[in-house]
């Protein structure tokens, strides 16, 4: 499962990168660009940031840290989407995996505290 995710949160930020990419070139499109591209590539580094995580404890609070960005991630993208800002399917496909991302990162979290002992 870990190189699963590894390679679907790397897939997801080169999707982000490719949507940041073609946001239009205004006010608008720069600032919730930049926000996306924060949250959305940082939810892969942050995981594998996890997995060399020295102990329980680190491992829970970089996971964590993963399951906020990837909620981050869902917010901007319902922003861009529901602005108006940029019209295509690809948000909405993007919105579905961050939710997916999310429910999966939620769960390892409750179990990793779950199995803290």
């Amino acid at each position: 499962m870990d190189r699963d995710l590894k390679k679907r949160t790397k897939k997801f930020a080169l999707e982000i990168i490719l949507l940041v990419n073609e946001l239009p070139k205004s006010t608008i499109g720069f600032e919730l660009g930049k926000q996306l591209l924060r949250s959305g590539t940082s939810i892969g580094a942050n995981y594998r940031s996890a997995q060399r995580g020295r102990s329980k404890a680190e491992f829970i609070s970089k996971l964590s840290i993963v399951q906020e960005e990837a909620d981050e991630t869902i917010f901007w993208l319902e922003l861009l989407h529901e602005s108006g800002t940029m019209d295509t399917d690809k948000i909405l496909e993007l919105i579905d995996e961050a939710n997916q991302l999310t429910a999966i990162f939620t769960t390892m979290v409750i179990n990793a505290k779950k199995n803290r002992k």
